[in-house]
């Protein structure tokens, strides 16, 4: 089924944004906002993603309005692209649960464990591909913060489903096994960690972290296509992020680094006024044009 849920015009531009809901691994659905260019497709696709999962719609919405230019920014290059929302991170699933796995039970699916936010992007490159409009051999993901993290996590339990990926500002704590317990700024409270003010500036003190580093390996072995990760200068994480990079440049050749100095986590996706103008500064120029030329050497 490839038509939309709803539609929404945007000010001041001829690209509209649908909404569409792919079915996730378990059989509920996620929904996306998907913008396509101009001319004749099928078109290359971009995923993108920010932060923890929840909000529904409602977030979506807001997202495809109000950080839309990102979307502008990848339309004028030729890519569709698509604002995404998944369900709410479990903590520590990733580490705790393992590979999901899927078997059969009274003529239905039976699985090991549910499915978590990253395998809902893998519902919507999987539904994405299936669309007439898109080139389902030339995906692309673009996370920021905890999404950045996702990229990674989907890339270390599926292969084949992404041509490159970005990752900016990397929250990767758990993809690298750091153990935060002794963090002076972490706390704990029925087993749920408080890390909003979790600092990690150098790599040093990251890398001193690093509990099961032969599990760290083994998961950035499968990462199978070029990461380009951007960091923040004045970040309280950037040594995770940082780590992330060099951890993947000792595996990959292909891997890439840049970082800015800016005060805005997730800067890469500048605001939009409600006039559809957009607030962007000469970082965020620069960023996104290093963001669309890596993309482009993929193509």
């Amino acid at each position: 089924m490839h038509e939309p849920l709803a539609t929404d015009l945007l000010p001041g531009s001829d690209r509209r944004v649908d909404y569409h809901l792919a079915e996730t691994l378990d059989g509920l659905y996620v929904p996306y906002a998907l913008r396509t260019p101009a001319g004749e497709g099928p078109h290359p696709f971009v995923l993108v993603a920010y932060g923890n999962g929840g909000g529904g719609l409602a977030w979506l919405r807001e997202r495809a309005h109000r950080f839309r230019h990102v979307t502008d920014r990848l339309l004028e290059a030729g890519y569709a692209c698509a604002w995404v929302r998944y369900r709410t991170e479990v903590e520590l699933g990733y580490q705790r649960g393992g590979r999901l796995q899927v078997h059969g039970r009274q003529g239905m699916e039976l699985m090991n464990r549910a499915p978590l936010e990253y395998e809902d992007e893998v519902a919507v490159l999987r539904d994405v591909a299936e669309r007439p409009e898109i080139d389902a051999d030339r995906l692309f993901h673009l996370g920021v913060s905890h999404a950045g993290e996702m990229l990674f996590k989907l890339l270390s339990q599926y292969d084949g489903l992404l041509r490159a990926g970005v990752a900016a500002e990397p929250a990767s704590h758990e993809l690298l096994t750091l153990d935060l317990d002794g963090e002076p700024t972490v706390e704990s409270e029925d087993g749920l960690r408080d890390i909003e003010s979790l600092q990690m500036r150098t790599v040093e003190h990251a890398r001193s972290r690093i509990t099961e580093p032969e599990t760290v390996s083994e998961r950035l072995d499968g990462v199978d296509i070029p990461v380009l990760v951007l960091g923040r200068e004045q970040d309280e994480l950037q040594g995770i992020f940082r780590l992330t990079y060099e951890l993947l440049a000792e595996k990959r050749s292909d891997a890439e680094w840049r970082s800015w100095s800016h005060d805005v986590h997730g800067y890469i996706y500048p605001e939009v006024g409600d006039d559809g103008v957009a607030q962007v500064d000469e970082v965020q120029r620069e960023a996104l044009d290093v963001i669309v030329d890596f993309f482009d050497r993929y193509r």
